[in-house]
């Protein structure tokens, strides 16, 4: 987590406060200024001197974590006020004065209160605590699957009802046809999967099952509406290959990736990267293009392409660009080399000045 503060509001806390700066040193810790004089107005503490209840409402709007040093109770009532959603909301951690527990109060899964829970517990040797039924049940967190990886949920609509089957032990069925497999505690999709948890080869034979809830992994764009609940995850797959004249507009880069994937049946949301030549000056509209679809934007000097294999070197490319393909080299190379990706859309033209070529990462 990028920010996280400890907030202690006892003598014993900011000592206890203290001793969690030394395990933790990008965290910062706040006390009341009262008790500034009896821990010698150690700069390590951010002294204040407004009402608690103002502090934390502070760092409760402007972190990632929040870890508060006194009672459960105490804590629930300072921060109910400002609790919104669980997309949002940061994570709350309690901890007792005397290190004993460490317990995850909010936003435990996407918030991400329960890893840390187990982190400071670790380091502090106390015990941590964690309610929700899909750690306690050592299950699937629904809302985690991918998370690490950078995957994405098409419409969280359905999130809760696939939760429910999940820890309630109904038969879930899965179908993945892109990104890692190793998504669950690292042992692969036919490893070591809850007993409840079904693997289907295809969205036809998934469809067909007695499963109460579906999991479907894929940068598929046409997934035809499920018989039952379902979760979609959209993992970072697909690279984007483009070759541009200097004046290209944003627009006309756009406008051709989105009708690429579009007639491909590929869904935007997967697109990982877009890349392309590296020209003698800076092309605005491939930044604007990788802005507007909030991605890297890759570019490689014509020496880097030139020696990529490709479907459809041109000697006309060649002439203009010094390596006989862009698109494709471009979209092989940074998608890792020809033994990390594959294209799967071979370049396509839009004359004057585009051309578009997606390739597929195995490992996303």
């Amino acid at each position: 987590m990028e920010k996280v503060s400890i907030l202690a509001i006892t003598k014993d806390g900011v000592r206890t406060g203290l001793d969690i700066l030394g395990a933790f040193p990008r965290w910062e810790l706040y006390a009341p200024g009262k008790f500034a004089d009896t821990y010698g107005n150690d700069a390590r503490v951010n002294w204040y001197t407004e009402q608690t209840s103002v502090v934390i409402s502070k760092l409760f709007a402007q972190g990632d974590g929040l870890v508060c040093l006194f009672s459960l109770g105490a804590t629930i009532r300072l921060v109910a006020p400002h609790i919104k959603d669980k997309k949002t909301d940061p994570a709350v951690i309690v901890i007792d004065e005397m290190r004993n527990f460490v317990i995850s109060v909010l936003s435990g899964h996407i918030g991400g209160a329960n890893r840390l829970t187990r982190d400071i517990a670790g380091r502090l040797g106390a015990r941590p605590v964690i309610t929700t039924a899909a750690d306690v049940k050592g299950t699937i967190s629904v809302d985690m699957i991918g998370r690490d990886y950078n995957w994405v949920i098409e419409d969280d609509s359905d999130v809760t009802a696939v939760s429910a089957h999940m820890v309630n032990e109904e038969r879930v069925g899965v179908y993945q046809d892109a990104g890692r497999t190793d998504w669950w505690r690292g042992g692969g999709i036919g490893g070591g999967l809850p007993a409840n948890v079904v693997t289907y080869d295809t969205l036809d034979a998934l469809y067909r099952s007695d499963a109460k809830a579906h999991l479907i992994i894929s940068d598929k764009a046409d997934i035809l509406s499920a018989p039952a609940s379902r979760v979609i995850y959209r993992p970072p797959t697909l690279v984007v290959g483009v070759g541009v004249h200097h004046d290209t507009a944003s627009d006309t880069i756009i406008n051709g990736i989105m009708e690429v994937l579009k007639a491909h049946g590929l869904s935007a949301r997967c697109v990982a990267r877009l890349t392309s030549i590296k020209k003698p000056s800076d092309v605005p509209g491939l930044a604007e293009a990788a802005g507007i679809l909030q991605v890297p934007l890759d570019l490689y000097d014509r020496d880097d392409l030139a020696g990529v294999a490709v479907p459809n070197p041109s000697d006309t490319v060649r002439a203009y660009e010094g390596t006989p393909s862009v698109s494709e080299a471009a979209c092989i190379k940074a998608g890792g080399g020809p033994d990390s990706c594959s294209i799967i859309v071979q370049k396509q033209k839009f004359p004057p000045d585009l051309t578009v070529a997606v390739s597929r990462m195995s490992e996303a």
